[in-house]
């Protein structure tokens, strides 16, 4: 395979470019450390969860709530599935999915 002078000088400048500016800017690598948080990175202290929140959080589930559900309360900025649609179709008991057919209860 030939590649030209110019589409070699191109993808070298390119390359340089990139190196650098993930330097310039400060930017951690991850794969360097995956398991290790960089020190620059940052922390959250607080996540509040106002009405909205807990409204989107509690889409089809019926008042009273359960007692299961108290763990919303400790609820962090992570990641849960619980707040957030999942299954479409039969499954979508909480009817998440709108506007898609829904199981006869």
């Amino acid at each position: 395979m030939r590649v030209s002078k110019g589409a070699l000088t191109t993808a070298v400048i390119c390359c340089a470019v990139l190196a650098v500016s993930g330097q310039a800017l400060g930017q951690e690598i991850a794969g360097l450390a995956p398991s290790v948080r960089p020190p620059s990175a940052p922390i959250l202290t607080e996540y509040p969860k106002n009405r909205a929140w807990y409204e989107a959080a509690l889409i089809g589930v019926e008042q009273p709530y359960p007692a299961s559900l108290r763990f919303l309360e400790d609820q962090g900025a992570w990641f849960t599935p619980f707040i957030h649609p999942g299954m479409t179709g039969p499954y979508d008991i909480r009817r998440r999915h709108a506007g898609e057919p829904q199981p006869n209860p």
